[in-house]
Parts: structure tokens; C-alpha cells; sequence
């Protein structure tokens, strides 16, 4: 069994052929996948396709892209969204000042009123951060205790050593296996396994070998693999292991 804790299944990339892409997933062995809320719409969608399929899970937040946009109502809405059935996490929230869509000022307070959102409902949180290392792991220090999954990780050995120390968990995706991604794989062997998790973050970050085309959940496995061949460990125990983390993170039964 694997999991997929991060994926973007509700995206127009998927609307061809949504079923089909689910139906390779547990082909592949992949027997649950969190779909994670990008916007209050995305939110919503990835509500449906929870009740909808029974290995889907939703994760509720607005990315830092679209906090410029988050204002009373719509925290009002991702707190009702928040109540639905099949809601483990709130996220994906956090910083994002390499592209800087949004304000720095709106980025921080729509990733501190996720964080309190997440305290009031006692669920951990799905964390998008980029270069903003530094600020986004004093946020988070300054509200533990709190349950915390750094996604799609791509900070260096501090970062890495300070969400560590902090009780969080390291997500890594299909990156790794990029020619150039030396850096990321040595920060792949520094993380315990037991703190460690995969994603896809589909349609996104495809494998090498596959880049420019879609990315989707049944690749999760291929992602094991490379996990096992960095950290000399086998293929199932990174299947147990991660799998384990992942059930007990998000509360999955």
C-alpha cells in the first residue's frame, strides 16, 4: 500500500479522464490520495470527490497565490468547508515569496488564520513553502504545538533540521528524480524515514522520463522506488513506513 498525501485531482488537467487516472492509482497500488484545496472553489471540489470515491480524502485551504483575495467571507467559507465529512488537513497555506502573487502582508495573515483554523479543529496542516524558509518556520514555532507536513520540500539542511526539531513532517515529490536534483536527494537521506512522506502534487512535477507530460498518483510508486535507492532501504519498507506516517498524520482508519 502507498499514499499519495498531496494531489491536485479536482484540476482541469484531470477532466478528461479523472476516472481513469484514479482507476491506475489503485492499479499501482496507491490506496489512498489526499486531494488538496488550492482555492475555496478547489476546496469545494476536492469535498465532492471525497464523498464521491472512497480512497480520496480533501485537504481545505487557499494557497498563499490567492491571499489577496481572502477576505471575511471567504474565511467564513473555508470554515464551513472545513466541517465536511472526509476533511483531514487545512492546507495547502503558507508563504510563497518566490513568485509573490499575493502580498507578503495578505500571505501571512491568510497563513495565520489557517493556522488557527487548524487548532480550533484539531487537524494538522498541509504547508506550501518557497523561499520564505526562515519566516515560515518562525510562524509555525511561534504556534506549536501544532501537526505540520512541509510539502513538495525544497529548502536546504537548516530548513530541514528546523522543521525537524519542530515535530514536522518532510514531503517529497517526483523531483528527486531530476538530473539536477542532487540537493534535494541529499536532503531526502537526512530525513528519518519515520518523518517522512510522498506526494505527487499531480498534474505537477512529473518523473524524469516523463517531464512535460501530466503527473498523476499511480506515480507515487516510482517515487518510492527512488526514495529506497537514495536511503539503501526497500521498496517495502518505504511502503510500510510512509504509509504508516501518512495514516497517522492525517487520521486515516
Amino acid at each position: 500500500m502507498l499514499i499519495d498525501t498531496h494531489c491536485h485531482l479536482d484540476f482541469p488537467a484531470f477532466s478528461p479522464d479523472r476516472d481513469a487516472v484514479i482507476a491506475r492509482c489503485l492499479e499501482a497500488g496507491i490506496n489512498y490520495c489526499i486531494n488538496i484545496g488550492a482555492t475555496l472553489e478547489s476546496s469545494a471540489a476536492s469535498l465532492e470527490l471525497a464523498a464521491k470515491y472512497p480512497q480520496i480524502y480533501a485537504s481545505i485551504g487557499l494557497h498563499p497565490h490567492d491571499a489577496d483575495t481572502f477576505d471575511e467571507k471567504g474565511q467564513a467559507r473555508l470554515r464551513e468547508l472545513a466541517a465536511g465529512k472526509k476533511v483531514v488537513a487545512i492546507g495547502e497555506t503558507g508563504l510563497d515569496y518566490y513568485r509573490n502573487l499575493s502580498s507578503k502582508e495578505n500571505q501571512r495573515q491568510a497563513f495565520a488564520k489557517q493556522i488557527a483554523l487548524a487548532r480550533d479543529l484539531n487537524l494538522p496542516l498541509v504547508i506550501h513553502c518557497r523561499q520564505a524558509e526562515e519566516e515560515t518556520l518562525r510562524i509555525l514555532k511561534e504556534a506549536l504545538p501544532l501537526r505540520a507536513v512541509i510539502h513538495c520540500f525544497s529548502g536546504g539542511q537548516d530548513f530541514l533540521e528546523g522543521c525537524l526539531a519542530s515535530g514536522f513532517f518532510i514531503s517529497y515529490t517526483c523531483n528527486i528524480t531530476y538530473k539536477k536534483a542532487e540537493g534535494l536527494r541529499e536532503m531526502v537521506k537526512l530525513t528519518p524515514l519515520d518523518r517522512l512522506m510522498l506526494e505527487t502534487d499531480a498534474p505537477y512535477l512529473s518523473p524524469e522520463g516523463f517531464r512535460g507530460k501530466r503527473n498523476e498518483p499511480a506515480q507515487v510508486k516510482l517515487l518510492a522506488q527512488e526514495v529506497g535507492r537514495i536511503k539503501g532501504v526497500g521498496f517495502e519498507e518505504i511502503a510500510r513506513q510512509t504509509t504508516q506516517n501518512a495514516k497517522e498524520f492525517f487520521k486515516l482508519s
